[in-house]
């Protein structure tokens, strides 16, 4: 019975394939042996150590730690939230509002596509869609209808999938001072240099002589002439 199924199995392979049967098995063996080179050279580390593909992943998966309010910050606070620091959740404002975006670190953190929009408020560049260091911030002035209501969308899209975990605070403004206040240093248009001699003050040169000292002079000439004149005219009597 066997041999007559082997007769019958070698008539059909030559018939159906055109070569003797040691040929054909020739064939198969070869097949079989050259699926396994390729299957122990592409698949052989998940053959061999399926014991390590489990432990690595549940190494990288590692559980986030809840997100932690923190209320009102400035914009240089928030800088230091762009997951450089792995201790520090992943931060992104929009339109003020901040978001812990830790759990998309793919996207948002070094490396991402979106890794320079995190510890910032993106919303300008957001609602632009660019990715220009000039955009990177929170300033909305001169944006259009259609900028306007992509920037809605990227919001309603933070507020349903991330924790909201505080805000920017605005900057206080510069104190301006006074225009009715005058410096203390400026010293009075009248007033005049203490060091400027007073007119009234000055001395008399003393060679000129007063006037009442040369009034005495003259009558005392006087006097002499009007006795030698006197003498004179007793003489001639």
């Amino acid at each position: 019975m066997a041999v007559e199924i082997m007769e019958t199995l070698k008539e059909a392979i030559t018939a159906y394939t055109g070569l003797s049967p040691n040929a054909f098995f020739t064939v198969v063996a070869l097949g079989i042996a050259v699926y396994y080179v390729v299957s122990v050279l592409f698949g052989g580390s998940s053959d061999h150590h399926p014991q390590h593909r489990p432990r690595s992943s549940e190494e990288d998966v590692q559980p986030l730690p809840p997100p932690v309010q923190l209320g009102e910050i400035s914009e240089e606070e928030l800088k230091s939230y762009d997951g450089n620091d792995p201790k520090k959740p992943l931060l992104m404002a929009i339109k003020g509002q901040i978001y812990d975006v830790s759990q998309s670190r793919m996207f948002y953190g070094p490396g991402g596509p979106y890794a320079l929009f995190a510890g910032k408020d993106a919303s300008r560049a957001l609602a632009k869609m660019s990715f220009e260091e000039k955009d990177l911030n929170g300033d909305l002035t001169g944006l259009g209808a259609f900028e306007l209501d992509a920037l809605q969308d990227w919001e309603y899209k933070f507020m349903s999938k991330y924790v909201k975990v505080g805000s920017i605070k605005n900057p206080e403004p510069a104190a301006e001072p006074s225009a009715t206040a005058e410096p203390a240093a400026e010293p009075s248009a009248t007033a005049e240099p203490a060091a400027e001699p007073s007119t009234a003050a000055e001395p008399a040169t003393a060679a000129e002589p007063s006037a009442a000292h040369g009034t005495e002079a003259t009558e005392a000439t006087e006097a002499k002439e009007e006795t030698a004149t006197t003498t004179e005219v007793g003489k001639d009597d």
